[in-house]
């Protein structure tokens, strides 16, 4: 089966058999540094979750609409993902990933010196482009380096790099964000994005044009089978949905369940932690038992989306259940990439971006309410004047 330089093996099943690989191998070097890599791009994603009171009171727009910064953002990596996988389907890969994270930098810089919200609506769009580029490249990347007995696990760690920035990330960025302003983060971000790019260079293999066997006809031809497309809808309705919640997770939390403020970033730490777990946990069981992991993943996620609406009213229960939310509502997204990938044939490159649209597609939808759905909006305080107190 043929991908970007290389070839990705047949499916994990079969090869296994023939050609067992120990399960407590150590996975390549380069599947590090592809997850830190997402790390950033996980980072970049919801930061403006946490930032959503400080950039609303800055740019004097309403609470509900800075929310769009988190829904552009979604269908940039919806309409991005695929489009630029097969635009650069001949390229390098590791050319790829470094131009990726070159405009990565660039949107991120644009924001951090930007006063239009428009305009940060455009780079946001932009940025969310190259990351749906950058991580639909690096989970084919990580497939093919791994090897198929150990395809789920190595995207269990490259998805538990977007994970940790719930973990550390996110929550510094909020906190930063409250300490200095929130262009901060942004600044941080474009920098460190730069910093990867020789790092990227120096560790993923050269590959070039003469070593692509695909084509995007051939791509596209593959697409036809039913049981990816149902692994799509999975992602979009599983993660979608709970990723949805989580992009309101602040005003829960300070307007319904009465939580001081500051105490917001280390709630998204333990939504992080379990999303953490929740990844490594399911890449490991994944490769044996694909199925049995998201059924129980999505069961879970659903009964715990309605006991957050049930308790939304009781901190202590709130925090423990979005703590668990994102250990069950995250854990299968390495298994159904991999059964993404293994569906799709001879459009590996493709399904991994079509994974990727389809876990945002979900996001788009639900951020992008038009209002939040804990509280009214508030009106648009003055950049001079000091977040508003919870209720």
């Amino acid at each position: 089966m043929s991908t970007r330089g290389g070839v990705l093996h047949a499916p994990a099943e079969t090869v296994r058999a023939e050609n067992p690989q120990p399960p407590s191998a150590r996975l390549p070097l380069v599947v590090h540094v592809l997850a830190l890599g997402t790390f950033l791009m996980g980072t970049t994603e919801f930061v403006v979750a946490g930032l959503l009171p400080e950039i609303a009171g800055d740019l004097q727009v309403s609470v509900a609409r800075t929310g769009l910064l988190i829904t552009v953002f979604a269908v940039g990596m919806i309409v991005g993902a695929p489009l630029m996988a097969m635009l650069t389907l001949r390229l390098p890969t590791r050319l790829t990933l470094m131009l990726a994270l070159g405009v990565f930098a660039l949107g991120h810089v644009v924001v951090a010196v930007g006063s239009n919200f428009v305009l940060l609506l455009a780079a946001r769009f932009l940025t969310a482009i190259a990351t749906g580029a950058f991580w639909a490249v690096a989970n084919v990347a990580a497939t093919r380096a791994a090897g198929p007995a150990a395809g789920a696990r190595a995207l269990g760690l490259v998805g538990a790099g977007a994970m940790l920035a719930n973990v550390v990330g996110v929550p510094l960025g909020a906190f930063a964000g409250q300490l200095m302003g929130w262009r901060g983060p942004f600044w941080a971000l474009a920098a460190l994005a730069a910093a990867a790019v020789p790092l990227i260079a120096r560790t993923v293999p050269q590959g070039g044009p003469a070593q692509q066997a695909g084509t995007i006809r051939a791509e596209l031809t593959a697409l036809r089978s039913g049981r990816l497309w149902l692994v799509l809808a999975a992602c979009a309705t599983t993660t979608g949905g709970v990723l949805a919640a989580y992009s309101y997770i602040a005003p829960l939390l300070t307007d319904r369940a009465g939580l001081a403020a500051g105490l917001v970033p280390l709630v998204l730490v333990g939504f992080g932690l379990g999303a953490l777990v929740g990844s490594l946990v399911g890449g490991r069981l994944g490769d044996r038992r694909p199925h049995t992991v998201t059924v129980v993943a999505a069961a879970g996620a659903m009964l715990l989306l309605l006991a957050i609406v049930l308790s939304a009213d009781s901190a202590p229960a709130t925090i423990v259940l979005v703590t668990l939310l994102g250990f069950f509502g995250l854990g299968a997204n390495p298994v159904l990439m991999a059964l993404a990938v293994r569906y799709a044939g001879q459009a590996p490159t493709l399904a991994s971006a079509l994974t990727v649209s389809a876990f945002n597609l979900g996001t788009a939808i639900g951020s992008g309410s038009p209002a939040s759905p804990w509280r009214a909006p508030a009106p648009p305080a003055p950049p001079w004047s000091a977040p508003p107190s919870p209720p």
